[in-house]
């Protein structure tokens, strides 16, 4: 990729005195999301004294410093070479993995909370599934559910509240699946629970406030403060940016059996290492993305 195909040059600016923002694009796409990362990854393998914290998120890169350590010009000046670095990469690849998440969809968890609050809703007199498909232009529920799950996601950031991803499905932009967030946001969202908001899913982590639709519940957590299970040995946050998740749908019975291995402290992800190739996703993302998929048929 060159650097004209890679995008302007991003945008620096400075927030108080210990943080520095990178703008890299105004929207979210792949290639911006794919910058933001390698940013990060670069920055990381540097091990540059004073830097304390590096965010990459869905179009922008945060970086936290200490002023006392690393002067701020010194900062931007070797952030900058990394970005010169990225731009100039003629085939971009990122090592991640690709996860397998069982949802059990259209569960009348999530259902019960949507109904609690169809005042607050776009369409009062429906679910929040059945005002996905028609929003998309599809002819059921079950239409919409295997577009949901029949793409991998890429992680693009994590945040909002703690464990917390974004996900931006990997297809071109016209198979997109979109839908706008609640009129007004619930007080109410069971964790777990799968959503959407405009181009983006998440799962939330945790119990709470939440304005995007209502899809499913993810069978196992993703945030693990007690690091109970074994995903979670290493960090209590399950996701990480760049991650490419597969959402598997999952009946009762199987929600239930998973539910009894995360209560018995055996419950594992399916998971596979992957490289991902930036432009083999744009040049043929149906291909690629099956090819990607088939990693988790080895496990």
């Amino acid at each position: 990729m060159t650097a004209a195909a890679a995008g302007t040059t991003a945008r620096y600016t400075w927030g108080g005195d210990e943080f520095l923002f990178v703008e890299i694009d105004e929207a979210m796409s792949l290639a911006a999301n794919f910058r933001a990362n390698a940013m990060a990854s670069l920055l990381d393998l540097d091990k540059i004294d004073g830097i304390t914290d590096i965010c990459p998120a869905n179009a922008s890169l945060l970086i936290r410093f200490d002023p006392d350590v690393l002067a701020p010009g010194e900062l931007e000046e070797r952030v900058r070479r990394i970005e010169e670095t990225v731009a100039r990469t003629a085939h971009p690849t990122l090592d991640t993995r690709v996860v397998e998440i069982p949802v059990w969809y259209n569960d009348p968890y999530t259902n019960e909370t949507a109904a609690r609050f169809r005042a607050n809703h776009q369409r009062p007199e429906g679910t929040d599934l059945e005002f996905a498909a028609q929003e998309n232009g599809l002819s059921s529920v079950d239409e919409f559910i295997k577009r949901h799950y029949g793409s991998p996601w890429l992680v693009s950031m994590v945040g909002f509240v703690a464990g917390l991803p974004f996900m931006f499905q990997i297809v071109p932009q016209e198979q997109q699946l979109e839908v706008p967030k609640y009129l007004s946001p619930r007080t109410d969202t069971p964790a777990l629970t799968v959503g959407h908001g405009g181009c983006f899913a998440c799962i939330y982590s945790v119990r709470g406030a939440g304005g995007y639709q209502m899809f499913g519940i993810a069978a196992a957590p993703i945030f693990d403060p007690a690091q109970s299970l074994p995903d979670f040995k290493e960090f209590m946050v399950f996701f990480r940016p760049g991650d490419i998740v597969k959402f598997r749908p999952v009946d009762e019975a199987e929600y239930r059996k998973i539910q009894d291995e995360v209560e018995a402290g055996t419950f594992r992800y399916r998971q596979a290492p992957v490289q991902f190739d930036l432009q083999r996703a744009l040049e043929d993302p149906a291909g690629y993305n099956r090819e990607i998929l088939e990693r988790l048929n080895g496990i």
